[in-house]
């Protein structure tokens, strides 16, 4: 690599107490404003338009997100493996600035805590009764079907997205911490780009990281209201209409604020650590008053189905099972890398002193093991539910968002135990909304960390005013149009995804030539 001569921040603008980076700050605020008072004019036009960009992506790239969800994963194993693993992001004598525990919840939280809660029942139950499809065209309601149910629900949430995230948080992490470049998504190409890296080519990247983080985010905000506006209903009988889900969102929004001013030590740290010890108690509870060996039995089998079905679940090549392939797993892959350069950007924020190889098992491999625990948990506690047709979830899935809560009203304490769940959600999406905003202002500052209080709470406060004028002005269909745009984007950035890969490679061979 050659000297780079960039000082963070040189680019940027002192305005109205503000320190941002000109022009990826004003660029995109001006862009979401336009896009969120378009969405909301022409709400029928701006629907047909990005779901038609959204599947005609997913259609006709479904070999290419396959693929390269494949090549994560390949990657991200060969260095935990390779010498290149044992370098230290920063340099061999850098400190790092978390307790192991407190890295990871921050990582969980960020990274999927919030899906965990909103998929972990509905997910196997739609596979094992064919809500809409069945994996690998598996007969439903069979002992095939329920195998499947579990192993196609991990190979969602094991190791494929964390591969995804694993390959950008390292890419940045390494680049900013072992070679002084900012901390902001054009960096993890200055092996490629060199000096252009700082021009538009690098304005480009991260004004689509931004895009693609704010979307998902009020995406995520909004139809995670509905989720908790359904659970409030389901208990205190509520009215779950978007007046409620507004209110939610605002409650939320207000709380990350209070985090984001808080700062990254005492606002998403605190929450992370706290939500953990919150989500233990809940599977441990269930684990104690559900079916417990069936669970206990179930984690080992979870992981078999897993590992004895990944290859035919992540090969694109004459599948069969084209509805359920595209409708689910390409959907996924899609969102994840999406999400990519959010929960990336924010892992590498707080990884600065961890190996590769320690990064890369704490990122991979140990995320994929806790979460067989919990599909674990949560799925075959509801299938056996199903199975034995016991409560609502024996007809199958209704309302997804209503599942986990129509599963825990078949066990002991369920008042109790719902309302922890609704309360596990909130803090989740209060953590990922003030992760979300930390990424957003470094992105928007130019890699600087040391910016002014007010820019964290503009992008914290955006992301909810965007969820709260979508929901309000077109409920639930605006937000799904926002959704199907975050997808949309996922195209481009599955390329620049590969060549990050690249880019991370000639970086580590670089370092590890230097040790």
């Amino acid at each position: 690599m050659s000297k780079n001569n960039y000082t963070i921040g040189q680019d940027n603008l002192q305005k109205f107490g503000l320190d941002i980076h000109n022009p990826v700050f004003g660029i995109s605020a001006i862009v979401i404003l336009v896009f969120v008072i378009g969405t909301i004019m022409f709400p029928t036009i701006t629907k047909e338009v990005l779901d038609g960009a959204k599947w005609w992506s997913i259609n006709n790239f479904d070999w290419l997100f396959m693929i390269s969800g494949n090549i994560f994963v390949i990657f991200c194993l060969l260095l935990i493996v390779l010498p290149i693993g044992k370098i230290r992001l920063g340099g061999e004598d850098a400190k790092t600035d978390f307790s192991t525990l407190s890295w990871f919840s921050m990582l969980f939280a960020a990274g999927m805590g919030i899906g965990l809660m909103y998929w972990s029942v509905a997910e196997p139950v739609a596979y094992y009764t064919a809500w809409w499809h069945t994996p690998l065209n598996v007969v439903e309601r069979t002992q095939e079907a329920k195998e499947i149910a579990m192993g196609a629900t991990m190979f969602h949430w094991g190791l494929h997205p964390w591969a995804i995230y694993a390959v950008v948080g390292l890419s940045l992490a390494f680049f900013s911490y072992s070679k002084k470049l900012p901390l902001t998504m054009r960096s993890a190409f200055y092996p490629i780009l060199k000096e252009k890296v700082w021009g538009w080519p690098g304005h480009i990247i991260d004004i689509l990281a931004v895009f693609a983080t704010i979307f998902g985010l009020a995406t995520s905000l909004g139809l995670g209201a509905q989720q908790v506006a359904s659970g409030l209903n389901f208990l205190f009988d509520i009215s779950k209409g978007v007046e409620t889900q507004i209110t939610i969102i605002a409650v939320i929004t207000t709380l990350a604020i209070i985090s984001v001013v808080r700062g990254l030590e005492g606002g998403v740290k605190v929450l992370s650590n706290f939500n953990i010890i919150l989500a233990f108690i809940l599977v441990l509870f269930i684990i104690i008053v559900g079916p417990t060996l069936n669970i206990l039995t179930g984690i080992g089998t979870t992981l078999s189905n897993y590992a004895s079905n990944i290859f035919e679940l992540s090969n694109p090549i004459g599948r069969t099972d084209s509805d359920w392939y595209h409708g689910w797993t390409i959907f996924y892959w899609a969102w994840w890398i999406a999400w990519s350069p959010f929960v990336g950007m924010f892992i590498a924020r707080i990884s600065k002193g961890r190996t590769v190889r320690e990064f890369l098992i704490a990122v991979l491999l140990i995320p994929t093991f806790v979460t067989a625990i919990w599909m674990s948990t949560f799925g075959l506690t509801a299938l056996n539910q199903v199975v034995n047709k016991v409560g609502a979830l024996s007809n199958g899935i209704g309302d997804k968002s209503l599942a986990m809560f129509q599963m825990l009203e078949n066990l002991p304490f369920s008042s109790i135990t719902s309302f922890l769940a609704i309360f596990l959600i909130i803090i989740f999406f209060v953590t990922s909304s003030d992760s979300g905003s930390l990424v957003i202002d470094s992105i928007t500052a130019g890699g600087k960390l040391d910016v002014p209080v007010a820019q964290r709470v503009f992008w914290a406060a955006l992301e909810g005013l965007v969820a709260i004028a979508l929901l309000y002005a077109g409920g639930k269909e605006a937000l799904t149009s926002l959704q199907a745009g975050s997808i949309a984007t996922a195209l481009p950035f599955t390329i620049i995804l590969l060549v990050m890969c690249y880019s991370l490679y000639i970086g580590l061979k670089t370092e590890l030539k230097k040790a």
